[in-house]
């Protein structure tokens, strides 16, 4: 009996062992509605996915999603919708492959947006920010020292326990071998999102991303890019934001919005539309004039406190240097001045790229000064020296940091006294510097 017991056991294991394999990456947190919200997983090869999932103030009603397959052609991608949530309630979830429960070693969990205006006052939450994750696949890399490092610091970000992470673009880094084909597109992005430290992220965070030169094509690359339709639809197959672009095909760029309680965050794509650093001729342009003037709309509509602006590239850095605004003075200034002109409050500018952390101030007359909070890089290199000699003048002394880190943002205090407070942190998660910003200071 116990020989047979045991050879039970084994048989069990080895069938759990079997379903746990077919789930490749993922479970991850995409948007979350009051009465929607969106799961995002990857599965090996093809195979059915659902989600169980139950508030924790009455575990006993448990609710199904619908089962789904997916195929090669999504890269085996799910995006499955839970369309049964009550807002501003804590939720667990299970993921179940082929109709068996997946054991997963860290929290499953989300919240869904709460029912709060005309109630009560705006909830505190924490956003955590970052930019430049390059995951090391040594045949594929460059010869020498590996460019990717310190992956535990995804492990740091979640045991801050966020409500939100924002990628805020190079949230992976295609190589030669990737960028001109589907197959090495796709691959980079299983690779990346299959790292065993970035899973307890994912699964309890909700994830928003924006791409940059690196997961939208080679290095500074533009409109111009030949496959942007195809790292578009990885983009889309990979991520579970909102919506991408506002053409109803949702094929024209990846920029988006959406609120989380008294902010609304702007998410832009300075790729897509984007002409090459080197011509001099024509209209030179960042963000296109289709998405500038929806982002214009878009900020003078919103009721919001607060307005993240998150893009790729340095928006406020003085200096002509890489792919900073700067270059395109003529855009930079246009969106300056809307701002301005439309007396948009509120507004906080977040950006990545440069791989160091600073914070840019730009004071202006008879209104609030602009911030462009830059924070970079997460496991990609570190630009120190660069750094180190750039002479830009709006940087707020001491907030230049030149190690792996990333941000957090929170969002505090009553109505009368809301204030932000932005935080980065190093890998481990100690905290290297850290502001607040009053509400009333961005009026």
């Amino acid at each position: 009996m116990k020989k047979i017991f045991q050879l039970l056991l084994i048989v069990f294991s080895t069938y759990s062992i079997a379903q746990n394999s077919l789930l490749q990456s993922g479970p991850m947190i995409g948007y979350c509605e009051m009465t929607e919200a969106v799961i995002w997983l990857q599965t090996s090869k093809k195979a059915s996915v659902k989600i169980a999932y139950f508030a924790i103030d009455n575990p006993t009603k448990i609710f199904y999603s619908d089962f789904y397959s997916s195929s090669k052609e999504v890269g085996f991608t799910h995006h499955i919708i839970l369309d049964e949530l009550s807002p501003g309630k804590k939720y667990k979830y299970d993921v179940f492959i082929n109709d068996k429960k997946i054991i997963l070693p860290y929290e499953t969990s989300f919240s869904s947006k709460k029912l709060w205006e005309w109630r009560e006052d705006a909830p505190d939450f924490t956003v955590a920010i970052g930019s430049c994750s390059y995951f090391n696949e040594t045949p594929l890399d460059r010869p020498g020292k590996a460019y990717g490092s310190e992956y535990s610091i995804f492990e740091s970000i979640a045991n801050k326990n966020p409500e939100i992470m924002i990628w805020s673009g190079d949230n992976i880094y295609l190589r030669e071998a990737d960028w001109d084909s589907k197959t090495g597109i796709y691959h980079r992005y299983t690779h990346s999102r299959s790292i065993k430290e970035i899973q307890p992220l994912l699964a309890k965070t909700q994830n928003f991303a924006i791409w940059d030169d690196h997961d939208f094509g080679p290095d500074d690359s533009d409109g111009s890019f030949y496959n942007k339709f195809l790292t578009q639809k990885a983009f889309k197959d990979f991520w579970a934001n909102k919506s991408y672009g506002m053409n109803p095909e949702q094929n024209e760029g990846i920029y988006s919005t959406f609120s989380w309680s008294d902010a609304q965050f702007f998410l832009l794509d300075d790729r897509f539309f984007k002409t090459p650093n080197n011509r001099i001729t024509g209209e030179r342009t960042v963000l296109g004039n289709t998405q500038l003037d929806w982002l214009i709309n878009a900020l003078s509509s919103s009721k919001a406190n607060f307005k993240i602006i998150v893009i790729g590239g340095q928006v406020l850095n003085s200096v002509t240097e890489k792919e900073n605004y700067s270059n395109y003075p003529k855009e930079k200034e246009k969106l300056l001045k809307e701002i301005l002109e439309n007396k948009v409050k509120g507004v906080l500018f977040i950006s990545g790229d440069r791989h160091f952390t600073e914070f840019s101030e730009l004071p202006r007359e008879n209104t609030y000064s602009l911030f462009d909070w830059t924070v970079s890089p997460l496991t990609s290199g570190v630009a120190s020296e660069v750094a180190l000699k750039e002479n830009n003048i709006y940087r707020t002394k001491g907030s230049l940091i030149t190690q792996h880190n990333f941000g957090t943002i929170s969002f505090l205090g009553s109505k009368q006294n809301r204030q932000i407070k932005l935080t980065v942190f190093d890998s481990k998660g100690i905290e290297l510097w850290n502001k607040t910003i009053l509400k009333k200071d961005l009026q």
